[in-house]
């Protein structure tokens, strides 16, 4: 796992533990945030092993009750699949859970936890322009009724691009991976979209051998 991948993710999971006036938080509150966010790793982990195991055990027991109900074949078929179902979720489940421990032991290295820091800090001190920036993007949505998800996986990637010089192109490809591993089943093509649409309003354009995102001619001076 990249160093720079896992603190988008320890980002995401702190800027959802922020105060509705996060602009008010100190550098230690902030520090406090994100190892709440840890333990938030930890207790998610453990979550993730109970419900795999009630779901596998929901997953016996349709199959025991399907083989009971042997004279309702098109029953039976429904019950067998709905137990497959469940067992492939809770295969899933534990999988998430198997890279939970390796998520946690990086989390703690000094560099994942002070790029963190550096995203959840610059977001606290812009956020009113970052939520602008994303509303100004969007189309036929308003910025407070997104899945709270898909918010801040934006505000994320509109920090990294705009304030923290990260190349536009991979500032949204991140940020498409994190919608796929916690939005919902379309929302990395949302993320996608609405993150073209800042980079293009915003008047950047791809990268430089710098690797930092540079203004179009002529666009308009905004401190993104």
């Amino acid at each position: 796992m990249q160093a720079r991948r896992i603190a988008r993710e320890l980002a995401l999971l702190s800027l959802s533990q922020l105060p509705s006036k996060p602009e008010k938080l100190n550098a230690q509150e902030l520090q406090d945030i994100v190892l709440a966010a840890i333990r938030t790793l930890a207790s998610e982990a453990r979550e993730t092993i109970e419900s795999a195991s009630a779901e596998l055990q929901r997953s016996n027991a349709q199959i025991l009750d399907s083989e009971t109900r042997t004279e309702d074949v098109e029953r039976a078929k429904v019950m067998l699949n709905e137990a497959i179902k469940l067992t492939q979720k809770a295969i899933n489940r534990l999988g998430h859970c198997f890279e939970i421990p390796e998520f946690l032991q990086l989390a703690n290295q000094s560099e994942v936890r002070s790029y963190t820091l550096e995203i959840v800090a610059r977001f606290v001190k812009d956020n009113k322009d970052i939520d602008q920036i994303i509303s100004n993007a969007l189309v036929d949505w308003q910025l407070n009724r997104l899945a709270a998800i898909d918010r801040d996986i934006l505000r994320i990637a509109v920090v990294e691009m705009g304030r923290l010089g990260t190349p536009p192109e991979v500032a949204i490809n991140e940020a498409v991976e994190l919608a796929k591993r916690y939005s919902e089943e379309d929302g990395h093509r949302f993320i996608n979209a609405v993150l073209k649409r800042t980079f293009d309003q915003l008047g950047l354009k791809r990268s430089n051998r710098g690797g930092k995102a540079v203004k179009e001619e002529g666009a308009k001076e905004n401190d993104i």
